[in-house]
């Protein structure tokens, strides 16, 4: 009988442990920001779910104050949008090097311009971006903070909904 008890206390025990672990996980796919302080979440949806779930990630980072993981996955939407507008336009061949990848984001912010007819500004508004996201992945002594994502928050709608449009999402 002790023996029995024994092992039923035990198994109760991992049983427990295994939920409050659970318990104090992260959820699998992350928690919904509760705000669009940065990318209207209404400029993406309907592209697709990636693209989507990049919003998300950047939305919620720059809601917990977390500016350096904003400021990369903003160069990551950039980087993807980017591809996304030569694959609508069936020209992604012009930002493919001799191996069939996909040339530096560097490379690809110059050639868009030109290839994809883009506005103006947008130039300039793609190398801010990519500078920033760059600093803050790679430059350990550099952290975003907050004003370093809001001075840009008219140049990220713009660029999203140009490169959206241009990829034949809107």
């Amino acid at each position: 009988m002790r023996d029995f008890v024994r092992r039923s206390l035990v198994g109760a025990a991992r049983q427990a442990g295994r939920f409050a672990e659970d318990a104090y996980r992260p959820p699998r796919e992350g928690r919904p920001p509760k705000t669009d302080q940065v990318v209207e979440t209404s400029l993406v949806d309907g592209t697709r779910g990636y693209i989507e779930k990049i919003v998300i990630q950047i939305n919620g980072a720059y809601e917990n104050g977390w500016y350096d993981a904003c400021a990369v996955m903003l160069r990551k939407l950039l980087e993807t949008l980017i591809i996304e507008a030569y694959e609508g336009r069936s020209i992604e061949t012009k930002i493919r090097n001799n191996q069939n990848e996909y040339v530096s984001l560097d490379i690809m912010i110059g050639r868009a311009t030109n290839d994809l007819h883009l506005g103006r500004d947008m130039e300039r508004i793609m190398k801010q971006l990519k500078t920033l996201g760059d600093r803050s992945a790679h430059n350990r002594r550099f952290y975003a903070r907050r004003e370093n994502i809001e001075d840009h928050l008219l140049d990220i709608q713009t660029m999203v909904q140009e490169l959206t449009a241009i990829a034949g999402f809107k």
